[in-house]
Protein backbone atom coordinates (compact mmCIF):
# COMPACT_ATOMS: atom_id res chain seq x y z
CA UNK A 1 0.00 0.00 0.00
CA UNK A 2 1.13 3.67 -0.63
CA UNK A 3 0.69 6.34 1.45
CA UNK A 4 0.19 10.28 0.55
CA UNK A 5 -0.45 13.28 2.07
CA UNK A 6 -3.72 14.99 0.90
CA UNK A 7 -1.37 17.88 -0.19
CA UNK A 8 0.66 16.09 -2.33
CA UNK A 9 -2.11 14.31 -4.31
CA UNK A 10 -3.81 17.63 -4.68
CA UNK A 11 -0.60 19.41 -6.00
CA UNK A 12 -0.02 15.96 -8.65
CA UNK A 13 -3.96 16.73 -9.38
CA UNK A 14 -3.48 19.94 -10.16
CA UNK A 15 -0.04 19.61 -12.33
CA UNK A 16 -2.28 16.55 -14.34
CA UNK A 17 -5.34 19.05 -14.98
CA UNK A 18 -2.74 22.42 -15.75
CA UNK A 19 -0.62 20.47 -18.45
CA UNK A 20 -3.99 18.87 -20.03
CA UNK A 21 -4.42 18.29 -23.24
CA UNK A 22 -0.56 17.08 -23.00
CA UNK A 23 0.58 14.22 -20.35
CA UNK A 24 2.51 15.52 -17.19
CA UNK A 25 4.87 13.67 -15.70
CA UNK A 26 6.71 13.61 -12.71
CA UNK A 27 8.24 11.91 -9.58
CA UNK A 28 7.11 11.98 -5.80
CA UNK A 29 10.67 11.41 -3.42
CA UNK A 30 10.70 9.82 -0.24
CA UNK A 31 13.78 8.34 2.63
CA UNK A 32 13.99 4.81 2.94
CA UNK A 33 12.63 5.39 6.40
CA UNK A 34 9.34 4.23 5.74
CA UNK A 35 7.75 7.46 5.96
CA UNK A 36 5.18 8.53 3.25
CA UNK A 37 6.96 10.47 -0.21
CA UNK A 38 6.49 14.52 0.43
CA UNK A 39 8.24 15.95 -1.82
CA UNK A 40 6.94 16.25 -5.48
CA UNK A 41 9.15 17.12 -8.11
CA UNK A 42 7.27 17.91 -11.27
CA UNK A 43 9.02 17.30 -14.57
CA UNK A 44 8.87 18.19 -18.12
CA UNK A 45 7.25 15.90 -20.97
CA UNK A 46 9.84 15.64 -23.51
CA UNK A 47 7.89 14.23 -25.46
CA UNK A 48 4.77 17.19 -25.56
CA UNK A 49 2.48 14.47 -26.38
CA UNK A 50 -1.32 13.82 -25.57
CA UNK A 51 -0.92 10.20 -25.52
CA UNK A 52 3.05 9.32 -23.81
CA UNK A 53 5.38 11.20 -21.78
CA UNK A 54 9.03 10.90 -21.52
CA UNK A 55 11.15 12.49 -18.84
CA UNK A 56 13.63 15.12 -20.37
CA UNK A 57 17.30 13.93 -20.26
CA UNK A 58 19.02 16.51 -18.40
CA UNK A 59 16.46 17.20 -16.41
CA UNK A 60 16.12 13.72 -15.29
CA UNK A 61 19.87 13.94 -14.84
CA UNK A 62 20.04 16.74 -12.23
CA UNK A 63 16.95 15.68 -10.57
CA UNK A 64 18.54 12.15 -9.85
CA UNK A 65 21.76 13.65 -8.82
CA UNK A 66 19.49 16.23 -6.24
CA UNK A 67 17.65 13.07 -4.97
CA UNK A 68 20.97 11.60 -4.33
CA UNK A 69 22.18 14.58 -2.23
CA UNK A 70 19.88 14.68 -0.11
CA UNK A 71 19.55 11.02 0.47
CA UNK A 72 16.18 9.97 -1.59
CA UNK A 73 14.56 8.34 -4.42
CA UNK A 74 12.39 8.50 -7.03
CA UNK A 75 9.43 6.45 -4.42
CA UNK A 76 6.78 7.46 -6.84
CA UNK A 77 6.75 8.37 -10.87
CA UNK A 78 3.38 9.87 -11.80
CA UNK A 79 1.66 11.24 -14.97
CA UNK A 80 -1.36 11.73 -16.88
CA UNK A 81 -3.91 10.29 -19.07
CA UNK A 82 -5.40 12.63 -20.82
CA UNK A 83 -7.96 10.40 -22.99
CA UNK A 84 -7.78 7.17 -21.32
CA UNK A 85 -8.42 5.56 -17.92
CA UNK A 86 -5.41 5.26 -15.33
CA UNK A 87 -5.03 2.20 -15.98
CA UNK A 88 -0.88 1.57 -17.53
CA UNK A 89 -0.57 1.53 -21.46
CA UNK A 90 1.90 -0.69 -23.12
CA UNK A 91 4.39 1.84 -23.17
CA UNK A 92 3.86 2.71 -19.71
CA UNK A 93 4.72 -0.76 -18.84
CA UNK A 94 7.78 -0.52 -20.84
CA UNK A 95 8.96 2.51 -19.64
CA UNK A 96 8.69 1.34 -15.99
CA UNK A 97 11.21 -1.30 -16.55
CA UNK A 98 13.77 1.55 -15.11
CA UNK A 99 12.29 2.50 -12.31
CA UNK A 100 10.97 -1.28 -11.44
CA UNK A 101 11.19 -0.36 -7.57
CA UNK A 102 8.77 2.69 -7.86
CA UNK A 103 5.15 3.41 -7.47
CA UNK A 104 3.49 4.53 -10.63
CA UNK A 105 0.40 6.88 -10.43
CA UNK A 106 -1.84 7.56 -13.37
CA UNK A 107 -4.11 10.51 -13.30
CA UNK A 108 -6.87 10.44 -15.63
CA UNK A 109 -7.85 13.98 -16.54
CA UNK A 110 -10.67 13.38 -18.39
CA UNK A 111 -14.17 13.00 -16.60
CA UNK A 112 -15.29 10.12 -18.33
CA UNK A 113 -13.31 7.80 -16.44
CA UNK A 114 -13.84 7.00 -12.64
CA UNK A 115 -11.04 6.67 -10.58
CA UNK A 116 -9.20 9.55 -11.95
CA UNK A 117 -6.28 8.09 -9.59
CA UNK A 118 -4.39 4.65 -9.29
CA UNK A 119 -1.15 3.16 -7.93
CA UNK A 120 0.57 0.46 -9.76
CA UNK A 121 3.46 -1.81 -9.05
CA UNK A 122 4.60 -2.53 -12.50
CA UNK A 123 7.42 -5.36 -12.10
CA UNK A 124 8.76 -7.61 -15.40
CA UNK A 125 6.36 -6.58 -17.56
CA UNK A 126 3.29 -7.16 -15.03
CA UNK A 127 1.01 -3.60 -13.48
CA UNK A 128 -0.20 -4.86 -10.43
CA UNK A 129 -2.65 -2.16 -8.85
CA UNK A 130 -2.01 -1.30 -5.91
CA UNK A 131 -3.91 0.01 -2.98
CA UNK A 132 -3.39 3.96 -2.33
CA UNK A 133 -4.11 5.79 1.19
CA UNK A 134 -4.45 9.66 1.00
CA UNK A 135 -4.01 11.87 4.00
CA UNK A 136 -1.32 10.94 5.66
Amino acid sequence: MLTLPTDVVDTIVRHAHDAHPLECCGIIAGTADGSPPSRVVPMRNAAQSQTFFQFDAAEQLRVWRDLDARDEAPVVIYHSHTASAARPSRTDIAYAAAHPDAYHLIIATDPRFEPTLRCYLIVNGIATETPLKIGA
